[in-house]
């Protein structure tokens, strides 16, 4: 019998250093992001190319190039830790090397493999939105270099900072 859906509770986010874009070598070890509220969707939409001639009366499209729409939210509880955490994945992002970069992963319990992306982080840690009688969090907007997809996962290490 096929299973009717995947919960997302149990889902978890991590970063390692790879290759530069997906035909590279993707990381062999994840360092994992702790207290993420939510990862936003990644939605591939397909750029329409005009292929007309003079002699169509309609206009007729070919596919072209995916367009990722650039950027992705991550919203992260605010604690001392979880910015420590987001500093050193920005601090992984400005050491890197021209022939690296940082690959993100989202594991779902259930899933055989997980989703990858290749993003910038923020320049900085944003500042939140405050308001009464609620959870702190922030928005980590990542911007999309390359897009893996579902790819074969990496188990994350508990992240240093957090102390495991």
């Amino acid at each position: 019998m096929a299973v009717a859906g995947v919960s997302t509770n149990g889902v978890t986010f991590s970063y390692g250093m790879g290759g530069t874009d997906r035909k590279g070598s993707a990381p062999s070890s994840m360092t994992l992001l702790d207290r993420i509220n939510a990862i936003g969707g990644i939605t591939i939409e397909d750029e329409v190319i005009d292929a007309s001639a003079l002699e169509d009366l309609f206009t007729r499209n070919i596919k072209g190039r995916a367009d990722t729409g650039g950027s992705f939210p991550v919203t992260v509880n605010v604690t001392d830790e979880t910015i420590a955490e987001w500093e050193a994945v920005i601090s992984a992002f400005n050491g890197k090397s021209e022939t690296e970069a940082l690959w993100f992963q989202t594991i779902i319990p259930g899933l055989k493999k997980s989703f990858w992306a290749i993003a910038e982080p923020p320049s900085i840690i944003p500042q939140p939105e405050f308001n009464q009688n609620e959870l702190l969090v922030v928005e980590m907007n990542m911007t999309i270099s390359d897009y893996v997809g579902y790819a074969a996962k990496v188990d994350p290490s508990d992240n240093p900072v957090m102390g495991g």
